[in-house]
């Protein structure tokens, strides 16, 4: 389980940085857009990043 867990914290560190990477500019402009957002807005996107991730998780697991 742990080995899975590093395994899957290591791939969610490479996928938050390739857009910084890449695209800066594009990563500092959403970044401020995102500070401008209400706590009710940015609880949303969480909630729907998280439904999201458990809904690939179901599908890759059956």
């Amino acid at each position: 389980m742990g080995n899975i867990l590093l395994t899957a914290f290591a791939l969610m560190l490479i996928i938050e940085g390739v857009l910084p990477f890449l695209m800066p500019g594009l990563w500092r402009e959403t970044f401020r857009r995102l500070t401008e957002m209400s706590d009710g807005q940015i609880r949303f996107i969480g909630l729907t990043s998280m439904l999201a991730g458990l809904l690939l998780l179901y599908i890759a697991r059956h």
